[in-house]
């Protein structure tokens, strides 16, 4: 591993033990400022909104600015955006920092350009799902901490532990190096960015988060008021599931990338299903740790992107793959909302059924590739 890949994993390591300390417990306390379920699905999805639309741009500016002056002032942004949830006392204070927060995704174009240019001999799935191991791996501890501080102290103090963490993450991602600007090409021929390959794949890609996500947001809900979990319980889930990051991109980022995809929307598809039948924390502890399928799978769907478009379009390819996949982040907690309103085990069926749908329609798309 380079000496900037170490960089990152680290950055990334901190980080994501910053965010995971909040991360799961995000409806609950949301539930606690007064916002209903239907309200949780909405900021949720309007957090996706936020994430969504900056990729394009920041994938641009990546080709041409240069991806260290991004990845820096993400983390710079993060660190202010988990200052204001810290201190907020209000629901809409509060979710102006969640929508600040969302901004820091447009890091993710910049970050994977970077990180694929540092990778030397490493396939670009490789690389991906390693960096990406690096951050589930702090993801491990983070709940379990932000449990233990959200019990004793009460969940608006996780996010002033997260703060801290997020000043030290800060601290190792000035210290990476700047990449050369690769020159510009804007041919739309093969392998140039509008070439059929890439436009069939966008939709398939929405569909496969889609699929994967929608049993997300609203599980923590489902949990404590469902079945009556604690938050240390939930925080355990939450670390058991970060477990479950590492170890399956580890494993699926060592396959090609088109199997490891496909597995990875397997993994999240058993996820829903332990939920929905599992009667138990060993079910739900088991369905998280599948659910690091999630996370693989979406580093090895980018992954796929470079080798469908050219090295001097490969941040504005990853920008509009990362909106793609934010769009399904934008409507699939809406869903999730209205199907937990109504019965809280439909979102799990009907992630189910899209998780088949997609990894059918994307292993003809592989055929005729």
């Amino acid at each position: 591993m380079s000496r900037d890949l170490l960089l990152v994993a680290l950055a990334l390591f901190t980080w994501g033990m910053g965010e995971s300390a909040f991360f799961y417990f995000q409806p609950l306390y949301l539930e606690q400022l007064g916002a209903t379920p239907i309200g949780i699905g909405a900021i949720l999805g309007g957090v996706g909104v936020a994430m969504t639309v900056v990729h394009i741009p920041a994938g641009y500016l990546a080709d041409r600015v240069g991806r260290r002056t991004l990845m820096r002032a993400a983390w710079l942004i993060g660190l202010i955006s988990a200052l204001v949830m810290a201190f907020a006392k209000s629901l809409p204070v509060f979710t102006a920092g969640i929508f600040l927060y969302g901004v820091t995704s447009f890091v993710v174009s910049p970050m994977n350009s970077y990180i694929t240019t540092a990778r030397g001999k490493w396939s670009v799935g490789r690389a991906i799902t390693l960096i990406s191991a690096a951050y589930n791996a702090g993801a491990v501890i983070g709940p379990l901490i932000g449990g233990t501080i959200g019990n004793r102290f009460g969940l608006h103090k996780i996010y002033q532990f997260a703060a801290c963490v997020f000043l030290l993450s800060n601290a190792i991602i000035f210290f990476i190096r700047r990449q050369p600007i690769e020159k510009q090409d804007q041919s739309t021929s093969k392998n140039g960015l509008l070439n059929r390959s890439f436009l069939r794949y966008l939709p398939l890609l929405f569909l496969a988060i889609f699929a994967m996500y929608i049993s997300q947001p609203l599980t923590p809900n489902f949990l404590q008021n469902e079945n009556g979990l604690s938050l240390g319980e939930i925080g355990t889930l939450g670390a058991i599931g970060s477990l479950g990051n590492v170890i399956l991109s580890l494993l699926l980022g060592s396959l090609k990338s088109q199997m490891g995809f496909l597995l990875g929307q397997l993994s999240t598809g058993l996820f829903a299903l332990f939920l929905w039948r599992g009667a138990g924390f060993p079910w739900f502890a088991a369905g998280y740790f599948l659910l690091g399928g999630y996370r693989a799978a979406r580093g090895l769907a980018i992954a796929q992107v470079r080798a469908l478009v050219r090295p001097s379009n490969m941040g504005l390819a990853y920008g509009i793959a990362e909106t793609v996949g934010g769009t399904a982040i934008i409507l699939a907690p809406l869903l999730a909302g209205f199907l937990y309103e109504y019965n809280p085990m439909w979102m799990y069926q009907a992630a189910i059924a899209l998780v088949i749908v997609s990894v059918v329609m994307y292993i003809r798309f592989s055929e005729v590739r």
